[in-house]
């Protein structure tokens, strides 16, 4: 049976479109057949963040009405073996998603897939609700400032109240912390909460801390996803928080102030 993982949180714009496809990306690197879900009825972006956009014929609610079946609908990533999207529909509402239909195609995805990530959109409404109802674990992406921490305090109060898990009085889902956009010069000037500042608050284990950096606006706007970036400290970042995920012991990288030395001051370097 596959573990099934939300990624998710209260505000919009923190990237967690950006790390489902890292993360699913990084956990098919790593060997297991993975299928990352787009909840986002109505806007849709994971197909372009994975560079699938073009591939799309039937997506997720047409499986949840059986208009079409899961066969016909996943879409297999050209770079990464065991891996496959499932695209949301940019036409359909988000009332179209109902408890019935979306437990029967993870029910479906399980008897193949080793993880399921379910790209859950911003907000509390129904479709970030039923991206976090069958899950195992989740994720919660913040940025480092208050508004966005507090929206993901928010978040934990449903995964503990609102989810399968709670509602058959089964274990808890497993919370996991993904602070990104992080910049230590900016938290050494007060400008933004420092990684103690954000774990006191939330209080759940941290998953890893991705750095502000250029490549992920790049990774994204060429369908990469940043973890593929070998060289780029977001794309090593994100390879470290799969390690964690998958019980790796990882030292967590760029939380301080890097010293440049000549050939980064001359920018032969990239962040």
């Amino acid at each position: 049976m596959a573990k099934v993982i939300v990624v998710t949180s209260g505000k919009g714009g923190v990237g967690k479109t950006t790390s489902s496809a890292a993360l699913g990306t990084g956990l098919a690197l790593r060997g297991y057949k993975t299928v990352v879900i787009d909840f986002d009825v109505g806007l849709r972006n994971l197909d372009l963040i994975m560079g699938c956009e073009r591939r799309v014929v039937y997506d997720f609610i047409n499986v949840i009405r059986q208009e079409s079946n899961l066969n016909q609908s996943l879409i297999k990533d050209k770079r990464v073996d065991n891996l496959y999207i499932l695209a949301a529909s940019q036409t359909k509402d988000k009332d179209t998603l109902d408890i019935e239909g979306v437990g029967r195609v993870i029910n479906e995805l399980s008897q193949t897939f080793d993880f399921i990530i379910c790209d859950s959109p911003a907000g509390i409404e129904k479709g970030a609700f039923m991206a976090m109802y069958f899950a195992d674990e989740a994720v919660i992406v913040t940025n480092p400032e208050v508004s966005s921490v507090r929206d993901s305090d928010r978040i934990l109060g449903l995964l503990a109240s609102k989810t399968a898990r709670a509602v058959n009085n089964r274990d808890a889902v497993k919370e996991h912390l993904l602070m990104t956009r992080y910049d230590p010069s900016r938290v050494a000037k007060g400008e933004m909460l420092s990684v103690e500042d954000v774990t006191d608050i939330l209080a759940i284990p941290l998953l890893g801390v991705i750095p502000e950096s250029e490549s992920v606006l790049s990774a994204s706007n060429s369908g990469n996803p940043v973890i593929l970036d070998t060289e780029s400290k977001a794309g090593q970042a994100y390879d470290d928080a799969v390690g964690r995920l998958l019980g790796e012991d990882r030292m967590h990288r760029f939380l301080e102030i890097e010293k440049k030395g000549f050939f980064q001051k001359l920018g032969l370097f990239r962040s």
